[in-house]
């Protein structure tokens, strides 16, 4: 019996999967075990960003160590059609204060172009009644950056 391998994706297909998309997950070296946790993130042609709360496990495995592994992906309900992209690399946190304003409107835009939920704004450090605005306003998460991408695997199914 053969084994089916499942088909790799071409670089327009998994960078038009990364653009359209914005949630993903992030793999971070945990103490044992991975740890992952979603997020949403911004993609300007070149670089995926993130907005991190300032505190919680992701915080603290960051600091120990920004290699982290990047999970994009897109299905149907019944799995008929499936891509992801995983990306491997590491978290820079951003300081330069032009682009961090600049990213941080980037995720204003993409919560009121996508009409998502104002809850989505707690796991941005952000009370639910807050106008999606007071992201790029005020400071309250870090904004990351992916970097360094050594290993890039994007499949589909057949």
């Amino acid at each position: 019996m053969e084994i089916v391998k499942i088909p790799r994706m071409e670089k327009k297909d998994y960078d038009k999967l990364i653009e359209e998309g914005y949630v993903c997950r992030i793999a971070f070296q945990g103490e044992k075990y991975p740890y992952i946790a979603p997020f949403l993130y911004v993609f300007d042609g070149r670089f995926l960003y993130f907005l991190s709360t300032k505190y919680g496990k992701k915080l603290e495995y960051f600091r120990k160590s920004p290699y982290v592994a990047v999970e994009i992906e897109k299905y149907t309900k019944d799995l008929s059609s499936y891509t992801f992209v995983s990306l491997q690399g590491y978290l820079d946190e951003v300081t330069d204060s032009i682009e961090k304003k600049i990213v941080r409107q980037e995720f204003v835009n993409l919560i009121k172009e996508k009409k998502l939920s104002s809850k989505i704004l707690a796991a941005l450090g952000h009370s639910p009644q807050d106008p999606p605005e007071a992201i790029a306003l005020e400071e309250r998460s870090l904004v990351w950056k992916l970097i360094g991408v050594k290993d890039l695997v994007a499949l589909r199914n057949l």
